[in-house]
Parts: C-alpha cells; structure tokens; sequence
C-alpha cells in the first residue's frame, strides 16, 4: 500500500505510526540535506516529542541545494513526507512511520525558494546534514576556504547563493533587515566542534560581502556544538525489499540500529523544543562526547572499512566477524585511541570499544566498507590522524593507527586483491588515486599530501614505520600486515 496520509490509518498493525494530527503541525525547523541519517536521527527525535503531544510548531521543512535533494523531494513529497524507519536488531525488529517532516522546499538555482522559508520568523532553527567534507573549508588551515568557487560566486552573488551557507547569509539579511530576531543554526554532522565550525562558514561567508551582518550574525545567532549517533546504511535494493515486505511502498525507506545518541550545547538563541524529553542530552560537555564518539565509532570505521574493500568484506559486521580485521579494531581501539579519551557520565573509553564492536558486528545492520569508507579526505583527517597525533605527543603506540593509513592508500590504489576495481568513492579520487600509485615504488608521496597530513611527513616515527607496512601490503598482502601487527 503507498505510504501516504489517506493511508495510515491502513498501515499493517504491527508498524507504528503517527498518534499526532499532522494537518496541525507548524513549522519551526528547516533542515538542509534530508537524507537517510537525517530521517532516522533528528527527525525521529522531533516526531517522538509529537507522539507525547509536545513540539506541534517544531514541525520540519526539508531543504537542500543539490541535484540529488530534488529527486529525494519528489519522492517525499509523493508520499507526503513521511518515511518508514525499520529497526534491525539481532534479536528483533520494529517498524515506525514518522511524519514530523510536512513538506519539502523547491530546489532552485538561487535559493529563492529556500531563503524565503528560513526568513519566515516562524523558523526558529536551521539544521543541516551537509557530510563533513561540505563546510567548505582549508585542508590545511581548516578556516573557510575564501578561494572556492563557491564561495566566491556567493560572496559576489549574496542574493542568488549557490551553497547552504550563502542561503542561510541572506536568509539572517532579510530577518534584520525585517526588524525579526536570527535563527539557530544546528549542525547535525560528525565533526568535532560542529557548531563552531558552521559558524566559522556562515559568519566569515558573510563578511565577504558584508561585513555589519556578519557582526550581527556573530553577536546574535546561536551555533550549538552537537554529537550525533545512530548507524544508519545507505537504502538500496535490500532496504526497499524490507519495507515491501512489511506490505508498505515507500520509495525512500530508512533502516537503522536499535540505538541513538544526540548530545548537544544548550544554546538556542530562538527557542528549541524539550529534545531531553524524547532522549536527548543537554550538556556543557559536548565535547568529551564527540571526542568518545568521532575517535573511536568514527575513526573505528576507517581503521576497518579501508582493509575490508582491500580483501573484499563488504561489510562492516563481516569486518567485524573477520578473524584479522575484528581483531585489528579491538587492538587499535583499545591500546592506542582509547587511552587519549576522556570518560563521559556512564561511560568509560574501554566499555564504549566494547560497545562500538557490539554495534558494528549487528549483522541485521547490511552497511558497507564501501559506504564508511567514502571521503576519506574529509574522514581520516577528521577521525583517525588527531588520535595518531596525540600518540606522538607522548610517545605512546601508534603503529595501529599508521597501519590503518596505509590500508587507505593502498585502497586508493582502485583495485582490491582479488583482481576487482574499486570504483571511485572519494570527491578528490583521481588525485588520492595518482598518490596511491606513486606510493606503491615510493611510499612518502602518500604522506606528502599535507592538505591531509601536515607535516606527519617529517616525522620518522610515522614516515619509516608507514613506508614499511605499504611495502608489506604490496609484496605480501593486507592479511600478512594484519598478522604481523596482531602479533606485537
């Protein structure tokens, strides 16, 4: 049966839906970039509140401004935005239809569409998932990167952005201009300091082009750091054949573990709705949570999912049941990024491995090496090199960690060792692919990206120990490195 609103009432009795009147919802929030871990995590979280009668005018209005967000808006809008979250677990699974999103901005070239919606004062919060490669900033400086394209056309072009960031500057324009108060921007993606970080883009995008909005978008908007936590695999054929076994047509169902963690800076400069009454953290140690989270869930999948394309696993809970590769993650999670981890209220850095393993070897969870391993540009910078760098400052074991780097080199080589190509899985492939393939006679060229690695290249205790694991991968293969490390 389609999924819509003349048919919930109809939905197969096991699933459950929404209890709330959702022609009365208002709107309150417009998030950017309304994929699946959007679906499943902060949309789920505001129609929770909705099934407790709470959060009425926080409903959500999807936005976005890529080609792919349109065709993502017309399947949402052909079912009226509601979406079938399917929860695996081992030993169970739920169906939940969630309808906290009630429509779906039109994608256009200038935004026009987008800006008017989130100058509406009715809007109190913009939040986006934009992936942690979509803040536009200097590999090497990690400030806003003034040079892109992008960013330049929106700083010549304020009216007509191109970007989420220039629509979100002229959207704080017309609201000051308007005599309105600002919104909260809420980043939503796996960056340390998200929030920081997004009001770095925002506030230096609009000094480009005017420098008094960006003192009043600096002065009076909130940009709370948040950590967000949910594993949710990219939909495809086994995703769509689930949710039509359950007797639903959905064309964009979402599945997801039986587990969510949202942490966030109470800092909301426009109101927010009561998120800790649907199972959300309120704290002023956001950070402590990223950290936990980013090092050892985050950086976790890159120490594995690299490996697992090399010897063909083609998923992370068969990397985890992986003699080799299961043991690599324990041993790299326990003795070198752990020991750099703070403890959070209830939990400690070694239960949260043991956990993080739990959630990985899911084998109702299908995601894949190839999907955790994407961006490895943005990832491995973001994820794994801070834990390798803090090993060095104090000169504890590193060689895991050194070992997980040149895994992801020889995967960007293209090929795994089974003869199969790996297809392009990176926004700067060809560039990490010409490094892969010079590194293979010439190890250092792969560290000699500084826009990735800095100065690590100068090091000797990374440069001699990465260039004889490479050579290792190369002439004896990835399960001959596995054994000598796992072998001390």
């Amino acid at each position: 049966m389609k999924l819509t609103n003349a048919t919930l009432s109809a939905m197969p009795s096991g699933v459950l839906r929404p209890t709330y009147d959702r022609s009365a919802l208002t709107p309150g929030i417009v998030h950017i970039g309304v994929g699946n871990f959007h679906r499943a995590h902060q949309s789920w979280y505001i129609h929770r509140l909705m099934q407790q009668g709470l959060a009425q005018d926080w409903a959500i209005l999807g936005g976005g401004v890529r080609s792919f967000d349109a065709d993502q808006r017309q399947k949402l809008l052909s079912q009226d935005c509601l979406t079938t979250l399917i929860e695996l677990d081992p030993k169970s699974s739920a169906a939940e239809i969630v309808g906290a999103m009630i429509d779906y901005i039109p994608i256009e070239a200038d935004n026009a569409a987008l800006i008017t919606a989130m100058a509406d004062p009715a809007i109190r919060i913009v939040a986006l998932t934009v992936t942690e490669g979509g803040y536009y900033l200097d590999p090497a400086t990690k400030a806003l990167d003034v040079s892109h394209p992008d960013i330049q056309h929106d700083a010549q072009h304020p009216a007509r952005p191109r970007t989420a960031f220039g629509a979100m500057v002229a959207a704080f324009k017309r609201r000051r201009d308007a005599g309105h108060g600002p919104f909260t921007g809420q980043s939503c993606d796996n960056l340390q300091g998200n929030g920081a970080i997004l009001r770095q883009t925002v506030v230096g995008l609009a000094r480009l082009s005017d420098s008094g909005l960006a003192e009043w978008i600096d002065r009076n908007a909130s940009f709370p750091n948040s950590m967000v936590d949910c594993i949710v695999p990219a939909t495809g054929p086994r995703e769509l054949a689930l949710v039509r076994d359950l007797g639903i047509d959905d064309a964009v169902p979402v599945t997801h573990e039986n587990y969510r963690q949202w942490v966030i800076e109470d800092n909301f400069c426009a109101g927010r709705p009561d998120l800790d009454r649907a199972g959300a953290t309120f704290t002023d140690a956001v950070h402590d949570y990223e950290v936990m989270k980013i090092r050892i869930l985050n950086g976790g999948h890159q120490v594995i999912a690299n490996v697992g394309e090399i010897l063909s696993v083609e998923t992370i809970h068969g990397c985890i049941a992986h003699p080799q590769i299961g043991a690599f993650f324990s041993q790299v999670a326990r003795t070198e990024i752990a020991p750099h981890i703070a403890p959070v209220p209830d939990m400690s850095p070694e239960s949260y491995v043991e956990l993080i393993r739990g959630r990985f070897a899911n084998p109702m969870i299908a995601d894949t090496t190839r999907r955790v391993a994407f961006d490895g540009s943005s990832r491995h910078p973001g994820f794994v090199i801070p834990t390798l760098r803090d090993g060095l400052k104090v000169n504890a074991p590193v060689e895991g960690l050194i070992l997980a780097e040149a895994f992801w080199a020889r995967m960007c080589h293209g090929t795994r060792e089974d003869g199969t190509t790996i297809a392009p899985n990176d926004p700067t492939w060809s560039r990490l692919q010409s490094a892969a393939e010079a590194a293979r006679n010439t190890p250092a060229v792969w560290l000699e990206q500084r826009h990735i690695y800095g100065d690590l290249s100068d090091d000797p205790r990374v440069a001699v120990p990465f260039a004889d694991w490479l050579d290792l991968i190369w002439t004896k293969g990835a399960k001959a490195a596995l054994a000598r490390y796992l072998d001390g």
